[in-house]
């Protein structure tokens, strides 16, 4: 994804997400940053991963906090979603849209996941993030309690823009 001026109010809060096979393979992105190196930052989740597992067990959750940003990686399907955002995001519902999400991508890729060499089978999965962000925003309008989440807004615009 390219940044524009309409995206940059969008890339303070949300970075990026990425999807990647629990080895670290890389499978798809979604990235509003363009300082982020999906394929760098698959390794790293899968090396970090195979060190949980092989010291902790499978690991499910992984919360990362930096000064400015927050990296949550669910782990679920041997596949990790990470979700790259602003430390001021609320993360409660974060670990269950990541899910949904993965639920989403295993039930469509689940014969194309081990073998795909052609990653850009993946690509209309995009969409359905996409969707996935508009429905979280629905929901985030609808409960207050949550947090400000107007960025969606924008994002949702721009995303659509992007796709039609």
């Amino acid at each position: 994804m390219i940044i524009t001026e309409d995206t940059i109010e969008v890339s303070k809060l949300l970075k990026g997400i990425v999807i990647c096979r629990q080895t670290g393979v890389y499978l798809l992105d979604l990235i509003i940053d363009s300082e982020i190196n999906p394929i760098l930052l698959s390794s790293f989740v899968g090396a970090l991963g195979m060190f949980g597992s092989e010291n902790m067990g499978k690991i499910e959750e992984i919360v990362i906090k930096g000064l400015d940003i927050q990296m949550i990686i669910v782990n679920k399907y041997d596949l990790f979603l990470i979700a790259i955002l602003d430390k001021n995001v609320v993360r409660e519902d974060i670990h269950a849209e990541a899910e949904k999400a993965l639920d989403l991508f295993y039930a469509v890729y689940k014969d194309a996941i081990g073998d795909s060499v052609d990653l850009g089978i993946f690509e209309p999965f995009k969409k359905a993030l996409y969707a996935q962000i508009e429905e979280f925003f629905n929901k985030i309008t609808e409960n207050s309690e949550i947090g400000d989440f107007g960025f969606f807004t924008q994002a949702i615009t721009k995303l659509r823009n992007e796709t039609h």
